[in-house]
């Protein structure tokens, strides 16, 4: 078991109070998905029920035919013999159709909770904040979808069914027994206490060595999706030895885990079979003693033993069940965790419409951290007019980022507020503030699809003349065109038949397509070389005409089409003006230009 802490990590330190908390978290989770199933699962419960009470009934009418059957036809009436085996063959015929029927509901039950699992993570996961995604490993939360979602799967289709059948075939098997032989169901009573101490045994044991399974096998997941997500890192460092080596310890790890489940299994099954042995002998010699007084008979005696017999069969399916039951439990205890988490920037519960907005952006008194030892922006105050573009520069750390991304709401300040337009972000309506402030950063994502689909990211009901006058406008149409098949060519795996200034190109496209209030460029001409960038800056300055935008770039030649310059240090403001004027001067931001200068020459 595992519980999520605030950084994302995942602990097994908990204390008997988190641990219950996380099993109660677990167990709210289940009714939740199951409450719409109510009814299905009874009819399931009714069905098993049924069948598994006419499989038991067999040796009772073999038993009944024997004693009472064969003697009846030695005197001429055939009619008991003729009962116990219609009996018989109709209860076996029963029995199979209503678990077959049982087996098909118990499997639609079982899918409608993965549906319904799967969509709750995929669509809570969406929402949850950018502080979360940024401690959360894209690893971890893939291997929630896929490893977890598995081991609730094989104990919803194989676990639970072995259970559930397996405990009221021993219930039905054990009151057979004592209403058949009471005697016997003794003999059965006293074989309960060695298989209750190799049950606890082997529960006590593989609690562990089926959470290191789930444990190694989550690592083995989380690796092979960074090595694969990183590939180009992987690449350019030479790490694929290390990453090699890395690698094979987690499988032997994995290895050794699953070795030590097949030596607990290698001890478990010869016991129960042991155990089972054994009380059949006992309950043939004590049957066979008391035919001989004639105090049994032997039709009841070959019942009793296959009924001993029998009780014993379900164990090791349910020692199946144990295994797949605590990788379940670890893993709805992950899932219910992430499910848990809440939106550090969540919605408003009285949000305010901004049909139109202006763009006029504003910090007040904000100040904001990451974590309580982190003071990014220490009273921070700007206000940007409507239709004005802002250039910020620094050296890296001085809260240039952090400043983009409180506009764009991806987190909410500490203290004071941001507005658009007098309106508080954290007021506004979400769909609304989407559509006012777009945000293009330096990694330039492309989805699967084609070119023309990518650009209509940001407008999905745009028309080609309309996806393609985005394209002109920043310079990303000719090379668009000189693709495979043009607008129509898919990009194929993040971008990969494109290079990077071309995506940012792309991206671009996407941004202004969607024509927001606000537009932030937070180093997103890092990737452009100094003709592609030339074409965008060209497209920037029609189209950030009449609009505010935020940009944020090393390459001080971004910033000559802004209106306004602010050179930030520590989250501060130190210089604040229009870039001729900075240039002129003596301060900050003309030293950085008079070094950006001397490097091209």
């Amino acid at each position: 078991m595992s519980v999520i802490g605030v950084e994302g990590e995942e602990r097994d330190d908990y204390t008997r109070a988190e641990s219950r908390s996380v099993r109660d978290r677990s167990m709210r989770l289940l009714r939740s998905l199951l409450r719409s199933l109510r009814g299905k699962l009874v009819l399931a419960v009714a069905l098993v029920t049924v069948s598994t009470a006419l499989q038991v009934a067999g040796p009772a009418l073999i038993a009944y035919g024997i004693d009472a059957g064969l003697p009846r036809i030695l005197a001429g009436d055939p009619k008991p013999l003729i009962f116990s085996v219609a009996a018989y063959l109709l209860a076996g015929i029963a029995g199979a159709v209503l678990i077959a029927q049982y087996t098909v509901l118990s499997a639609r039950i079982s899918q409608a909770v993965l549906l319904e699992l799967r969509t709750r993570v995929f669509r809570h996961a969406q929402h949850l904040s950018l502080e979360f995604h940024e401690s959360y490993t894209s690893g971890r939360i893939i291997a929630r979808q896929t490893s977890d979602l598995e081991a609730i799967r094989e104990l919803l289709d194989e676990g639970v069914n072995g259970l559930v059948r397996g405990v009221l075939y021993m219930v039905f098997t054990g009151v057979a027994l004592v209403l058949l032989d009471p005697w016997s169901g003794l003999v059965l009573a006293g074989s309960l206490v060695p298989l209750f101490v190799l049950t606890r045994w082997f529960q006590v044991r593989s609690q562990r060595v089926f959470r290191a399974t789930r444990v190694f096998s989550a690592r083995l997941i989380v690796h092979f999706v960074e090595t694969m997500t990183g590939i180009r890192a992987v690449k350019a460092f030479r790490k694929e030895d290390r990453n090699e080596k890395e690698y094979a310890g987690h499988v032997e790890n994995y290895r050794h885990a699953n070795a030590r489940v097949i030596q607990l299994f290698g001890l478990f099954d010869p016991g129960l079979v042991l155990i089972g042995n054994l009380a059949v002998g006992v309950v043939l010699l004590v049957g066979g003693l008391r035919i001989v007084d004639g105090s049994l008979a032997v039709g009841a005696l070959l019942a009793v033993v296959l009924y001993t017999r029998r009780f014993f069969d379900p164990m090791e399916e349910m020692a199946q069940f144990y295994n797949s039951f605590q990788s379940a439990a670890a893993a709805l205890e992950k899932i219910s965790g992430v499910l848990e988490e809440r939106p550090g920037v969540p919605d408003p519960t009285q949000p305010i419409d901004l049909w139109t907005a202006r763009g006029a952006l504003s910090f007040d008194g904000v100040t904001f951290a990451y974590t309580a030892d982190r003071v990014v922006l220490p009273e921070f105050s700007l206000h940007v007019p409507a239709g004005q573009t802002v250039a910020l520069v620094g050296s890296t750390g001085a809260g240039k980022s952090t400043l983009a991304k409180l506009l764009a709401r991806f987190y909410d300040p500490t203290e004071g507020s941001v507005t658009l337009d007098g309106v508080d972000l954290r007021r506004m309506h979400p769909k609304d503030l989407r559509r006012a402030v777009v945000m293009v950063t330096q990694e330039a994502y492309l989805f699967s699809g084609t070119v023309a689909d990518n650009i209509a990211l940001g407008k999905p009901d745009a028309t080609m003349d309309e996806i393609r006058a985005a394209a002109h406008a920043v310079g990303a149409h000719e090379f668009i065109e000189a693709l495979p098949d043009g607008y129509d060519t898919d990009v194929n795996k993040r971008g990969g038949r494109v290079s990077a200034g071309q995506r940012q190109l792309l991206s671009f496209a996407r941004a202004f397509l969607a024509d927001p209030a606000v537009l932030i460029l937070d180093e997103a001409t890092a990737s452009l070389d100094i003709p592609s960038e030339r074409l965008v800056q060209e497209g920037l300055t029609t189209l950030l005409a009449d609009r505010t935008a935020v940009i944020i770039a090393h390459r001080l030649s971004t910033v000559s089409i802004a209106d306004r310059v602010l050179v930030m240090e520590h989250g501060r403001i130190v210089e604040d003006g229009p870039p001729a004027e900075l240039i002129a001067g003596t301060g900050r931001f003309a030293k950085l230009h008079a070094a950006w200068r001397d490097s091209l020459v």
